[in-house]
């Protein structure tokens, strides 16, 4: 079973993603706006598609510290609410956010922004509406570590 990592947020020396293998359930960060006075630490838990079905989990804390124990005691309750499946559906998500932008850095449309409903893809395959997400599956989806 995999443990929960932590990496910086590579714009912000303030936040924290948290990483469950390499499915991202989280964050940990100062929240900007609020009165000097309130609670700085905000803690988030949860992860598409669970997040969908309400179990995502919130809170603030004064320190980082109690921030991250927040966290921690969410997330023993919101991980036996994940199944497997779920995070597939996360990596399968992701896959295919980092196609689409892959596609336009390389200035390719899409298959859904083709008349024809086919394109190219950046590996040089073919692809059309109808198996796209096959292409995705098969050619680019790998478990990815966190950086």
């Amino acid at each position: 079973m995999p443990e929960l990592t932590r990496r910086p947020h590579p714009e912000r020396s303030d936040c924290w993603h948290v990483y469950y293998g390499d499915v991202q359930v989280g964050t940990i960060a100062v929240q900007s706006g609020l009165p000097v006075k309130a609670k700085q630490w905000r803690w988030d838990v949860g992860s598409y598609p669970a997040s969908h079905r309400g179990h995502n989990r919130s809170g603030y804390a004064a320190s980082f510290e109690e921030a991250r124990a927040g966290f921690e005691a969410a997330w023993k309750g919101y991980l036996p609410k994940c199944t497997e499946a779920d995070f597939n559906e996360y990596r399968r998500q992701r896959a295919w956010t980092a196609w689409k932008y892959a596609m336009y850095d390389a200035g390719l449309p899409l298959p859904t922004q083709s008349t024809s409903g086919q394109a190219r893809c950046f590996c040089g395959a073919a692809v059309n509406n109808a198996g796209v997400h096959r292409h995705i599956l098969e050619a680019h989806m790998a478990v990815q570590e966190p950086a």
